[in-house]
This record gives structure tokens, sequence and C-alpha cells, in this order.
């Protein structure tokens, strides 16, 4: 073969980048980058946010009549904007992964259901008892058995309630027996806690770094009587300056998160509460971090006629946005541990659920901590569907506008509970694309320097 029709038949081989299957990614969502003229781009399924010239712009809108060899693809695919397989399909296989992908053992444990607290929005009926000796006997069991069921080594704790530290001695007393199952298998132990942080003492706070708990969660709800209003104790009384006393006095051996259950009452104060949290951290030396979230709806709350006003419009897009913006990542199969066979919750007489929001739920519990097998997980559950039914709502969304949505990388069909008990929920900013992109752009951030060398590639790029 002569060199010239070598030449040729390399030629006609070279293919496009449409023909070689690339094609710009369906879960992209743009805005201009103020005061400049720059793009942003967040890929919802990559889980990348950056910014693109208006030359790689260009590119990205002929992408499919580029040489499939040209540089840029390469740019383009590492982030996510472009891509050669169906995403689509790939969050339903990523869905039906985690119903039963064994990573570890997750175990949120409800000592008592008790609480010294009464706040209105709360989504639970309180009631007094601690976990008897019998029933903890059967969650050493149980984890025990879903750990070989899983042929896993590792376990998670989540300490839940009520509230858990009105049980402290059985979260000394478990974490001993949890602990001994993963060494016994060479794993690991850890642990977190939900908990009010009224109760609170350095002693405690000992204790649970011993019973390795690394994180824990503590609501405040604004500044003072604001939080007062709705974070009181049982019968009445104030509980912000003994929270904040604690949180500033104690030597905090663990992450602490402070969550703001933001409504209507106290949206006033999302900034300034912010602003008290960062202070409170750096006079203490603790690990102290702010977490704004939108109160939800709750029908055990609207029972008891003490619902708060929620968020609407607006107001819980901003709240919802920042929230979302702050734990931007790359797109998953599923919400939540609910949707996961090895994710299970269990109150304080051994009944198991699916979701944190049903522990005082007895009525949808799909066993019992004595007698559910995970190895035979549906002929030993009492209410096979109590766990199918949470299952299911993973991906594949059995919801076609939730499958049409640009959002579903993230949302992933939203709150499985929600979505079984009072509707689906989508994001509160879904008609704000532009803003949302805005806002990851502003907390990820794009040094400037290397911002303009790789407009100056992409110009290079462009002229080849």
């Amino acid at each position: 073969m002569s060199a010239e029709a070598s030449t040729q038949e390399t030629i006609d081989k070279t293919r496009t980048a449409g023909e070689a299957g690339w094609h710009v990614s369906r879960y992209n969502i743009a805005a201009k980058v103020p005061d400049t003229k720059m793009i942003a781009i967040a890929n919802l399924f990559k889980g990348n946010c950056a910014e693109y010239t208006p030359i790689e712009m260009y590119l990205l809108s002929v992408l499919e009549e580029l040489d499939e060899n040209h540089p840029i693809i390469e740019r383009f695919a590492k982030r996510g904007v472009i891509c050669k397989f169906d995403e689509l399909a790939a969050l339903d296989t990523m869905g039906r992964a985690a119903c039963g992908m064994p990573h570890g053992i997750g175990l949120t444990i409800c000592p008592t259901m008790g609480c010294n607290f009464d706040c209105p929005y709360c989504f639970e009926d309180h009631f007094a008892g601690k976990m008897s000796a019998e029933v903890q006997d059967d969650v050493v069991a149980l984890a025990g058995r879903m750990l070989d069921a899983a042929d896993a080594k590792n376990l998670n704790v989540t300490w839940f309630g009520g509230e858990p530290l009105l049980a402290t001695d059985i979260i000394e007393s478990l974490t001993g027996r949890l602990k001994a199952l993963t060494e016994e298998r060479g794993g690991a132990y850890s642990a977190g806690i939900i908990t009010n942080g009224y109760l609170l003492t350095q002693e405690i706070a000992d204790m649970l770094e011993r019973c390795e708990v690394q994180s824990a969660q503590i609501t405040i709800d604004g500044l003072g009587a604001t939080h007062d209003a709705t974070r009181h104790l049982a019968g009445g009384g104030p509980t912000f300056e003994r929270i904040v006393a604690n949180l500033r006095d104690i030597k905090l051996p663990f992450k602490v998160n402070v969550r703001h259950n933001v409504h209507k009452g106290n949206q006033h104060e999302v900034d300034e509460l912010n602003e008290f949290v960062d202070k409170l951290a750096k006079e203490s030396g603790n690990n102290i971090m702010y977490y704004p979230a939108p109160v939800t709806g709750s029908e055990t709350a609207d029972e008891r006629g003490k619902q708060v006003g929620l968020l609407c419009g607006g107001d819980a897009s901003e709240v919802s946005m920042r929230q979302e913006a702050g734990r931007f990542a790359r797109g998953r199969g599923h919400y939540c541990g609910a949707q996961n066979m090895w994710s299970v919750g269990i109150d304080e007489k051994g009944n198991l659920q699916k979701c944190w929001e049903a522990v005082d739920k007895p009525a949808i519990s799909f066993g019992n901590a004595h007698d559910w097998d995970p190895s035979n997980p549906l002929a030993t559950a009492s209410n096979p569907d109590n766990l199918t039914m949470y299952l299911n709502t993973a991906c594949p969304v059995d919801d076609e506008e939730c499958r049409e949505c640009v959002w579903l990388p993230s949302c992933v069909g939203g709150c499985p509970h929600k979505r079984l008990f009072t509707g689906r929920e989508c994001l509160a900013f879904k008609d704000e694309p532009e803003k949302y992109v805005l806002a990851l752009h502003a907390r990820i951030g794009k040094d400037k320097e290397d911002a303009e060398q790789e407009g100056e590639a992409a110009s290079e790029q462009a002229e080849e």
C-alpha cells in the first residue's frame, strides 16, 4: 500500500466524538458567573462544579462534531460534563447495588424513647422506659448475625432516641459488647450520637470518647428566647444557656454539628446564629460546625396541634440550597440508609425500623431484634412489606417525572419515608438551578490563575 493510500485510509477511519459515543451529560446545570465572561457548570452525576470559558462553551456546543481525539474531550470527560454511557441506567444500577451493598453494618440504637424536651415540631411520640437487659442481648446477637450475613467487619452505631443521654449506662454497656464483635472479625467500630446536649457534662463527654463516638448532632434553634420557644424542657423551662455553656465549657473530644431547624419563627437569625456558632468554636477550641435545615411536616406534631410554622417559597429555597450546596457530592442511587438492607433502626423494645422517623411507630416495624435473621430477611420479618417498601424507593425510582428530572442524581427521588407516607418532596430550589450553581461556585471557588491558564489552553485547542 502506498503512503498516500495509507494516509487516506487513516483519514477515512477518523471518527467524530458523536460517532465515538460521546454526548453532553443530561445532568449539567449552568449559570453565568457575575461580572465575568465565564460560565459555571455543575455536573450532578460526577459531583463537579467548575468554570468554563466562552471558547470551551462553544466546543461543548459542537461536541459531537469534534474529532474524537480532540484534547478538550479528556478534560470535559474528567469533569463529567460529557460522557459516553447512559447515566440514568447507571443511577438505576447504583440504586439496586446500594440496597444490598454491605460496606459495613449501620445500626441506629435508641436506648430509650423518653425525652427531657418537648419540641413542637418533633416527629416522635415519647414514652418512658429504657432498653432492658434482654433486648440489649438481642441487639448484640442481631449485630453479630448482620456482620456474618453481610460478610462484613465494620460496624457503625448512631445513638438516638428519645434522648440517648438519659440512658448513658446502656450506651456504655452496649458499646463494649458491640466493639468486641468487630474486634473478633478484625474490623472497626465507630459511633455518632444525636442529642439535645442539655445533659452533656465533661464526664459524659469523656465516656462518649471511650465509646468511640466521633461526632454529635446538637440542635440550636436560634439565639436565646428564639431557641427556647421551640427547644424547651418537658413541662416548660429554657435550655439555650445550658446547651451553649456545655458547648463552650466542656472539652469535647468529637466533632459537633449544630443543627438549626429553620422555620418562620427563627429564619431571620440564620446568619447571626452561624456567626455565633463560629465564634463559639473559636472561643472553646472545640470542633463545632453550623448546619441549617428547614423544618418539614410531621404527622405526629400535627396530631398534637403543635406544629410550628414551616418555611415556604423562597425562604425554604434559600435554606435548602445552602444545605445542599454544603454537602455537594457525586450522584448516588439511593437517598439514605433506609434503602439499604444493612442499615437498621432499633427502639428500646427491640422493634426494627428502616427510618429514624419511624423508630417510635411499632405499626410500621418490619421485625424484632430477637427474631430477624438478615440471611433470610423476608421469611424472618414479622411484616416484610414494611421492609420492602423502603428498599423499593431506591433507584430505579418508579416515578416518570423524577426519572426525567435533571436533579435525580442529587435528590434520588427524595426522602423515602415522606414519599411513602406524605408524598414526594422535591428540592425546594428545584426551579432555581442557576442560583444553586452560583451557590456551589461560591463555596468551591476557583483559583483565578488556574482559570486563566485553562482558558489559554482551551484557546490553543480551539485553533488546532
